[in-house]
C-alpha cells in the first residue's frame, strides 16, 4: 500500500514544509529521509559537489548548521562525526566540462541526483535545499527505476539537520578536492581560493588565462 502511494505521487514540491528536526510524515508514515545539498555553484573553476546524508532519529550531532557559516576547522570535525554517525551517505560530482555543456542549475540537480544514487540505504523522501526539484532523468540515468519523494525547503541547510550535514560533507570534499587540484595546477593557487572568484584568482586568469578545470561558459573566466 505504501509503495502504490508512493508510485502514484512520486514527486511532490513544496517550499513550506512543517518539518520536525529528523523526520517528516506522510499520511501518517515516517519516511526513511536524506538530505541533500550541493556547493561551488558560483566557483569559476572545479565541480560542483553534492550531499546526500542519512541521519538516524535518535542521535543528534551539535552544531549543525550551513557549511557557510561554519569555519574550515570545525566543518571537518563535524564531517567526521556525520561519517560516523550517519545512517548511509554519498557524494555526487559534475565536473566543469559537463557543467559547461548543461548549465550549472542542472548541473547542481545532476550532482544531487548522483549523491542520492550512491546512498547504501534507498531514502523515501529527498529534502532539498533550495526551490527546485531533481528532474526524474537524472535519477534514472544513474540507475533508480522507483523514485523518492522530493521537498524543496528554502535555506534548509540552515534548518534542517540532514540538510545541514550534506552541506558540511559536501563543503569539506570538494575543498579537499581542490586543494588536491591546486598540486596539478599551483599557478592558479587552488587551495587558497577553491575556485572561487577572487580577486587574486580573477588576477591570475586574466595573466595567463583559464586550466582545463575552469568553466568556459562563465562570465568571469570567459571574459579573460
Amino acid at each position: 500500500m505504501f509503495q502504490k502511494k508512493l508510485k502514484q505521487q512520486q514527486i511532490v514540491v513544496k517550499q513550506s514544509l512543517p518539518i520536525t528536526p529528523h523526520e517528516l510524515v506522510y499520511d501518517n508514515l515516517s519516511l526513511l529521509t536524506a538530505g541533500l545539498d550541493e556547493v561551488g555553484r558560483g566557483c569559476l573553476a572545479g565541480p560542483v559537489v553534492a550531499g546526500a546524508v542519512i541521519l538516524p532519529d535518535t542521535i543528534s550531532i551539535d552544531g549543525l548548521a550551513d557549511s557557510k557559516t561554519i569555519s574550515s576547522n570545525r566543518r571537518y570535525i563535524l564531517a567526521k562525526k556525520i561519517y560516523e554517525t550517519a545512517i548511509s551517505w554519498g557524494i555526487g560530482v559534475v565536473w566543469p566540462k559537463e557543467i559547461d555543456e548543461i548549465n550549472i542549475l542542472q548541473a547542481s540537480l545532476k550532482a544531487m541526483a548522483h549523491a542520492a544514487t550512491v546512498l547504501k540505504t534507498f531514502p523515501e523522501l529527498l529534502l532539498i535545499d533550495g526551490n527546485k526539484a531533481i528532474p526524474q532523468k537524472f535519477f534514472i540515468q544513474f540507475g533508480w527505476n522507483f523514485l523518492p519523494i522530493q521537498h524543496s525547503i528554502i535555506k534548509g541547510d540552515a534548518s534542517i539537520p540532514a540538510i545541514s550535514a550534506a552541506s558540511i560533507i559536501a563543503k569539506t570534499f570538494r575543498d579537499t578536492l581542490m586543494s588536491k587540484l591546486d598540486k596539478r595546477y599551483p599557478q592558479y593557487n587552488f587551495s587558497k581560493n577553491k575556485g572561487y572568484g577572487s580577486k587574486t584568482h580573477r588576477e591570475i586568469l586574466q595573466k595567463i588565462g583559464p586550466s582545463p578545470i575552469h568553466r568556459m561558459t562563465f562570465k568571469g573566466v570567459t571574459s579573460h
